[in-house]
């Protein structure tokens, strides 16, 4: 088995829920991120990929029959370029470059880009099929835009409790204060804003043509915990969530190139960084949000490393409870984590932000000059995806 190698990452801007990317397609915000991407390796011809997966959370609209296979058509690659859509939820672009990255190190194909979209704007409402024609009773639309839809009466009501009520919960179980998430909160805000202000995204961000938008929409430069103090709990009359320290629902997408070593010379540049672990993980549906700890911790044994090793982490921050729960399990250093803002802040458009994690802990191990580091996401109806990066400048 070879290795699989991160050559280059990118992204569009986040937009807000009905924000500056309301009027753009998914597939259309996907095919952005895959020429993006390409242009950064001028030297690549298209021709040479070997396959693109693509990860989506959605599916119901117009992300529908195979986004990732659209992309590729939108963005003007070869026909002869074959893709693929994966759905884990949150997780998907994770997933997808995992998929991905045993592609290049079975050796079924020496280069493979991966990436994701969602537009959480566009998610359209559905009718459940009725089993016969004029049903006489209403139909209910229902919204795909987060969470569980359609439930199947069989599941357990503790098991389908909505995303902010499981991680009340967990909040709950293991202790978290208000306090402490919204101090997790302003600092996402803080960091973000600084990261852009220092030139650190214009390498990784791609603008999305027509919209007008130049940097992530949903940071709030200007976030104190005492700001975020102020707001009322979303899910429960005495809660500690609020919209302030829980991600956003957005529209974005992202994408990564994977090569082999081998295949450097044919995509005209170096690597970033080495794919060293992967793990998964499962546990009940409502503990959805601690699940990156045991991916995490998986991905470490199998690439030979401790939490000691590692210098950077970038947690897909789906609740600031969850993000903190992690950490706390983890027992790592705060200060190493989400170093330039994370999803409360950037925006959590579903199937993109598995990429957008793993691209900037590349480009962070790069810039930190550490050696290791862990992109890890929580992801619902109980399960967590993680992936350890090797800086192949620092090893």
């Amino acid at each position: 088995m070879g290795s699989a190698f991160v050559y280059a990452a990118a992204r569009t801007p986040f937009g807000r829920f009905n924000g500056a990317l309301a009027d753009v397609r998914p597939d259309d915000l996907a095919a952005t991120a895959l020429r993006g991407v390409l242009a950064k390796l001028p030297g690549l011809d298209p021709a040479e990929i070997g396959d693109v997966v693509w990860g989506n959370a959605n599916g119901a609209g117009e992300d529908n029959r195979n986004v990732g296979r659209m992309a590729v058509l939108l963005a003007g690659l070869p026909v002869t370029v074959p893709a693929t859509t994966v759905n884990r939820l949150c997780g998907s672009s994770l997933d997808a470059a995992m998929i991905g990255s045993r592609t290049v190190e079975s050796g079924d194909a020496d280069v493979v880009v991966i990436g994701g979209v969602e537009s959480m704007t566009r998610a359209p409402w559905v009718l459940p099929k009725p089993s016969r024609a004029f049903p006489a009773g209403d139909v209910t639309a229902v919204s795909t835009t987060l969470g569980w839809r359609l439930v199947n009466p069989r599941m357990p009501k503790e098991w389908t409790v909505s995303l902010g009520e499981a991680n009340e919960q967990l909040g709950e179980r293991f202790g978290v204060s208000r306090e402490r998430q919204d101090a997790f909160a302003a600092r996402s805000h803080v960091l973000a804003d600084a990261a852009w202000n220092d030139g650190f995204y214009d390498d990784l961000v791609v603008p999305v043509e027509g919209a007008g938008l130049a940097r992530d929409e949903g940071i709030r430069p200007g976030s104190t915990p005492e700001i975020l103090a102020g707001l009322k709990p979303a899910f429960r009359p005495d809660g500690a969530i609020t919209a302030g320290n829980a991600s956003p629902l957005n529209d974005g997408a992202c994408a990564v190139v994977l090569g082999s070593q081998a295949a450097a010379d044919r995509i005209g540049a170096g690597p970033i960084a080495r794919v060293a672990g992967r793990g998964a993980c499962a546990l009940e549906p409502q503990m959805f949000g601690y699940a990156p700890v045991e991916a995490a911790n998986q991905a470490l044994r199998r690439a030979g490393i401790g939490w000691d090793d590692v210098g950077a982490v970038e947690l897909n921050e789906a609740f600031a409870v969850q993000s903190l729960v992690c950490l706390d399990a983890w027992k790592v250093d705060p200060a190493i984590v989400n170093t330039r803002g994370g999803a409360i802040a950037i925006g959590h458009p579903l199937g993109a932000s598995g990429g957008r994690i793993l691209g900037t802990l590349a480009h962070v191990l790069r810039e930190r000059r550490e050696r290791w580091g862990v992109a890890a996401i929580c992801i619902g109806v109980g399960q967590g995806l993680a992936v350890v990066l090797e800086n192949v400048s620092a090893s």
